[in-house]
């Protein structure tokens, strides 16, 4: 099957359909063929279950749990440098760059919107124009907590309404503007190195996304932009680097962060398609702070 005629396929399925039923069997602890299905995904993603904190597959009530498992502290050594920017994920580096004006390189001949990404919103996306943005794919197989990659305070989340089509290298190549189309959670904070943006973009068969301070964000799907303010005082988020921030259930997704113009750069060694591990260095900021 060529990517054109796969990414085609993906135009008339019932995304958020499939998606729910996912969900749901997946968190069902009475599901046949569980324990064998969990068995056979760790040896066809090669997943390294020594990492985790409990290795031991019998020891998760449903399949869910396993997905989202945790992993020794030891496993993933937080880059602790002065200015240093640390990988919010597990995964696979897809793209990574200056963002052009306000267009955002997806791959070979297709570009999305800044503005688009965030919401629609141009006041959202002003301080991120000209800036630098790192795309990260997370496979199946893969970790699939998402981490700070720089200590911040949370100005805004927005949740984004949007399809599910697979986020895959295949389907990224295919499929025009694809993460500003997806459905997805904008969280933006205030950093060291000023504004930064992490986006959870959720893909086909991802049952939910969530973060640590409002819980399960999606579902139920909306289908209207839902943006939430978080004040200095009264409901404050203060997370450090390398700290949790929220987490995909199930299915492949992406982490897109968004820096503004000469904040950060980002380490000359990655590239697309380069490995990388929750923690390790991203990138530095272009001024150490003191």
């Amino acid at each position: 099957m060529t990517h054109w005629f796969k990414a085609a396929l993906l135009y008339i399925l019932p995304h958020h359909l499939f998606s729910r039923i996912v969900q749901w069997s997946t968190r069902w602890r009475h599901l046949p063929l569980r324990k064998p299905f969990t068995r056979w995904f760790v040896q066809h993603y090669n997943v390294d279950m020594s990492e985790a904190i409990q290795p031991n597959l019998d020891a998760y009530p449903d399949f869910n749990s396993f997905f989202t498992r945790a992993l020794r502290p030891e496993t993933r050594p937080i880059a602790q440098g002065a200015g240093q920017i640390c990988c919010p994920s597990d995964g696979a580096i897809s793209q990574l760059g200056d963002i052009q004006g306000q267009e955002i390189f997806q791959a070979k001949g297709h570009n999305y919107s800044l503005v688009e990404l965030l919401g629609g919103c141009e006041e959202r996306a002003q301080p991120f124009l000209g800036g630098r943005f790192a795309t990260t794919y997370l496979s199946p197989g893969d970790y699939h907590r998402v981490h700070m990659p720089l200590s911040g305070r949370l100005v805004e989340m927005t949740y984004i309404p949007g399809r599910l089509f697979s986020v895959a290298p295949d389907y990224t190549e295919s499929i025009p503007r694809l993460f500003a189309r997806n459905e997805r959670v904008v969280c933006i904070f205030q950093t060291a190195a000023g504004p930064m943006a992490v986006i959870l973009v959720g893909a086909i068969f991802v049952g939910s996304i969530e973060t640590v301070w409002a819980g399960e964000i999606t579902p139920p799907r909306s289908k209207s932009i839902k943006v939430t303010s978080y004040s200095a005082n009264d409901n404050a988020v203060q997370l450090e680097k390398g700290e949790e921030l929220g987490r995909f259930n199930m299915g492949g997704s992406t982490i897109i962060v968004l820096f503004g113009p000469e904040q950060v750069k980002w380490q000359s060694v990655l590239d697309a398609g380069s490995r990388v591990q929750f923690g390790q260095v991203l990138g530095d900021m272009e001024q150490t702070p003191i």
